[in-house]
This record gives C-alpha cells, sequence and structure tokens, in this order.
C-alpha cells in the first residue's frame, strides 16, 4: 500500500512503545509510562510489584483496564493475564492491589 497519502493528523502513534518511566500512585512500588494520549484521554502501561495497593477513589470518567501479566486483586475479585475491567463514571474504586508483580494497561480520561 502506498502510505505516502497517509495522515497521521490527529493520531498520537508510538511505534516501539518509548515513553519515560514514572512513579505511579504513592510509594515506590510501581511505575507507569504514557504511551499515547488524546482528547484527554490517557493510554498508560503500569508495572507494579508484588503489595502495590491503589489509592481509593471515585472515578469522574470510565476508566478501562487489562491485566497483561502477573495476578491483581480488583475490587475483591483476583485478575490474571488476559483479565480485564471497566469501571463506570461514578464508581468507586476501594479494593485494588497487586498480589505478585503486575504488569497491566490503563486507559482513562484525566
Amino acid at each position: 500500500m502506498d502510505t505516502s497519502s497517509v495522515s497521521t493528523a490527529g493520531w498520537d502513534i508510538n511505534p516501539d512503545g518509548t515513553a519515560d518511566w514514572v512513579p505511579w500512585g504513592e510509594g515506590d512500588l510501581a511505575r507507569a509510562k504514557v504511551l499515547a494520549s488524546g482528547d484527554d484521554y490517557m493510554l498508560v502501561l503500569v508495572e507494579a510489584r508484588a503489595g502495590y495497593r491503589g489509592s481509593p477513589h471515585e472515578h469522574t470518567s470510565t476508566e478501562f483496564s487489562h491485566v497483561l501479566s502477573g495476578r491483581l486483586r480488583n475490587q475483591g475479585i483476583e485478575m490474571t493475564s488476559g483479565g480485564a475491567y471497566v469501571a463506570a463514571i461514578g464508581s468507586r474504586h476501594d479494593d485494588f492491589e497487586a498480589l505478585e508483580d503486575a504488569t497491566y494497561l490503563s486507559v482513562f480520561r484525566i
């Protein structure tokens, strides 16, 4: 396919996952990198070590998450590689813990 006329206007494409790691959450048990963003949404890759706990909060926008590796507990439900959730606007996030080292993708609006 001739791609010379294909526009990337309005796209944030990260072809090789290159991005800086930054601390994630409280403490030093997790780090994240923003893989792409647009229209106030972020696609974030998170690496969390066993024992990492997310802070309780209410979702002001929909949040999507997909577990790539490891084992997490989310809202009392254990999740492993391939597991996913969608948290609706107004839902409470009261329980999130890495039960073992885990990597997951999260999509949310800032």
